[in-house]
């Protein structure tokens, strides 16, 4: 691939992820300004749980399925404080579009 076109897809990619970025973060700035929404540790009742009360959720880290009790900051116990995939499982969860079964 040459230099020119390599380039050319590189700022192009770093674009469409600033892009990407601006359009999350104004979604959640107005969902969150319509609902009032302030406490970030809230866990939205529409995600699943189990007889026990545990989430259901996938995990993004071992691709398994897992029913996962919640601490007092709404972290599931298996996360990882600094791993990528648990701190985008949090934000996700928190946000209630995180991976059921």
């Amino acid at each position: 691939m040459s230099d020119r076109l390599e380039r050319l897809l590189r700022a192009k990619f770093r674009e469409a992820g600033r892009q990407y970025a601006r359009a999350r973060d104004a979604y959640r700035e107005g969902r969150d300004a319509e609902t009032g929404d302030e406490d970030r540790t809230a866990i939205p009742t529409a995600i699943p749980r189990d007889d026990d009360g545990r989430l259901r959720i996938v995990c993004r880290r071992e691709a398994d399925r897992r029913a996962v009790a919640v601490d007092a900051e709404g972290r599931p116990a298996c996360f990882e404080a600094g791993h990528p995939d648990c701190e985008g499982c949090v934000e996700d969860l928190h946000d209630g579009i995180v991976e059921t079964w």
